[in-house]
């Protein structure tokens, strides 16, 4: 196969080389409720797109190199002093499988757990492009299953406005846990 980069032949979707030089994270953070720290790894106009191939049959093994050139890489490297669980927003398979349950699969070290099937939306409502007001107007409605660990990291491919990652968190505050951070692939206010 060719590389999705630069057309060499390669034997993954995205040659080593590729990963190497392009899809180098650089961290960009904003806070979603005030307090919450929300780190990205790309700008927006960098991977959009490979953020397009979310719902088609490559997009699995492109967000799996997403998934490790970023999130895996933040996991290695990451120092707490408390062992925490990764929740990946809304993880039910859709198309073949959960953009964000590989995302939140990457995150497996010594200090981070990946759990899933915690919180997951009963609204299928269609976020892309909508302004604010219409995301306020149709909240996730997260529905929450118990788990033990108290602290959690929150992962998510985008953040546009925050209101998904704060809803997510305000459901999991309701029930006792505490988000000390959130992880997103890329930012849609950043851009190179």
């Amino acid at each position: 196969m060719r590389c999705m980069m630069c057309e060499r032949f390669s034997l993954s979707h995205i040659c080593s080389s590729c990963q190497s030089s392009l899809l180098s994270p650089t961290l960009h953070k904003r806070k979603v409720l005030g307090s919450i720290p929300v780190y990205s790894f790309f700008p927006y106009n960098d991977i959009e797109p490979l953020l397009l191939t979310k719902h088609t049959d490559i997009g699995y093994y492109i967000y799996s190199i997403l998934a490790k050139c970023s999130l895996a890489a933040f996991a290695e490297q990451w120092q707490y002093e408390n062992r925490v669980s990764s929740i990946g927003i809304d993880d039910h398979a859709k198309s073949g499988y959960s953009h964000t349950a590989i995302l939140n699969r990457a995150l497996k070290s010594p200090r981070i757990t990946p759990i899933y099937g915690k919180l997951r939306a009963t609204n299928d409502h269609k976020y892309a492009g909508k302004s604010v007001e219409e995301r306020l107007l149709n909240p996730r409605g997260f529905t929450y299953l118990p788990f033990d660990q108290e602290e959690v990291i929150l992962v998510d491919d985008i953040v546009t406005t925050g209101t998904t990652l704060s809803e997510a968190a305000e459901v999991l505050h309701a029930n006792g846990k505490k988000v000390i951070l959130c992880l997103t692939l890329t930012d849609a206010q950043t851009s190179k």
